[in-house]
């Protein structure tokens, strides 16, 4: 790899974006704030509209080419990212009542912290795009045009399908990575300027760390099980999906990751039609990351508070309630911690206080929470390729799936 290559590399871009803009938020006037606020807004507006199309003529055709036996593995898709949402959230539950008595020894609950987005920089102006349809209604819609396509041949609608992946394609490519990085760098920049991330940090820290932690080790289990069940190098894996990880670092947003996480995972030699319907559908329901964060906060906050309790029994139906409902989860910043508040009240017992504590907590290190989720579609994929490939009638490598794969071997 030449130095030319690492300086146009997106994981570079990404990583410099990040790194400028928290150093540029500290001296930046208002004016450039507000500059980059506008462009984020319509950026982010834009992404609003353009995934659930992505979504939608990625997945469709994506499934069409796998063929007969299609729906039998987006079952089995749903369910190992169901069952590994549910072991984080196990697992997160295990570690908080291991060590919280510990880490959290003799600290009360304090529920008075700053709102994340109070004192943000303005944008100059929005505009409002709608999206076309909702991303369940596109996932839903291609599941259903996918399928019909495995069973009724029709070459004019796999034809028209293939030509809308395409010009997709393009304007992922043409339009929105090169786009990317100014998106963090914006992003990062109103952090910044806005200054009550810190607040919140220092109200939660242990347990954030905690959590940034363990979203991290259990990410690496991801990949060591991958390897192992596949065959391939469980960290040369992780490294290709680096660019997926810092780009949703960046933008907290794991449909917006899915350009990205879809090129690494065809470098990892995931076919293309397996790679094409696994990491958008992934991208909605394989939420690790989010578990393991909204369980070790929820939890962390139970430890804390004056007369609250919650036995194995609770706690289980509060995982495996919580795993179905942050299927439901917009796939944009927040939307994971958003969709658990009815049930935080519910079932847990929180009250307002205590749940704005948990959304401030959950949006201070969100994007921590959503690269995990998003880097672990990759190791979804690399098992359900392994499988896929010689029982899927009609499901063939991409030549380009092939080439990545043989570049991967001699890296």
């Amino acid at each position: 790899m030449t130095f030319k290559s690492v300086l146009n590399s997106l994981l570079f871009k990404i990583i410099l974006a990040i790194v400028l803009g928290i150093i540029v938020s500290q001296f930046a006037p208002e004016w450039l704030g507000r500059t980059f606020a506008t462009f984020n807004g319509l950026f982010s507006n834009f992404l609003g509209f353009f995934i659930p199309v992505l979504i939608f003529s990625l997945v469709a055709p994506a499934i069409a080419g796998l063929g007969r036996g299609a729906g039998k593995w987006l079952g089995i898709t749903a369910g190992i990212s169901y069952g590994s949402t549910i072991v984080s959230g196990v697992v997160a539950y295990g570690l908080s009542q291991a060590l919280y008595p510990i880490i959290l020894k003799g600290q009360t609950l304090n529920t008075e912290v700053a709102d994340i987005d109070a004192g943000a920089v303005e944008p100059y102006f929005t505009v409002e795009m709608a999206p076309p349809f909702e991303v369940m209604t596109a996932l839903l819609l291609s599941f259903c045009i996918g399928v019909a396509m495995t069973t009724v041949k029709s070459d004019t609608l796999y034809a028209v399908s293939k030509e809308l992946e395409n010009v997709v394609i393009k304007v992922i490519w043409g339009f929105v990575i090169p786009l990317l990085p100014f998106y963090i760098f914006g992003i990062f920049l109103s952090l910044g300027m806005n200054g009550n991330i810190g607040t919140v940090i220092v109200a939660f820290a242990k347990v954030l760390i905690l959590a940034v932690v363990m979203t991290i080790v259990y990410l690496v289990f991801q990949y060591i099980i991958a390897g192992a069940m596949t065959g391939k190098n469980p960290f040369k894996a992780l490294k290709t999906m680096a660019p997926a990880y810092f780009t949703a670092l960046g933008t907290s947003s794991s449909a917006a990751t899915i350009p990205v996480s879809l090129d690494a995972a065809l470098k990892n030699g995931i076919s293309k039609p397996v790679a094409g319907f696994v990491i958008p559908l992934c991208a909605t329901i394989h939420l690790s990351g989010s578990m393991m964060k909204l369980v070790l906060y929820a939890f962390a906050i139970v430890y804390m508070a004056d007369g609250m309790e919650a036995d194995l029994g609770k706690a289980m139906g509060f995982v495996f309630l919580l795993g179905i409902m942050m299927i439901a989860a917009p796939g944009v910043p927040g939307g994971a911690v958003m969709v658990a508040v009815g049930l935080l009240q519910a079932n847990m017992g929180f009250d307002e206080s205590m749940v704005a504590l948990m959304i401030a907590a959950y949006i201070a290190i969100d994007s921590v929470g959503t690269a995990a989720n998003v880097t672990g579609d990759g190791a979804i994929a690399m098992i359900v390729d392994k499988f896929a490939r010689n029982k899927i009638d009609g499901l063939e490598f991409d030549a380009d799936a092939e080439a990545a794969a043989d570049e991967a071997r001699t890296a």
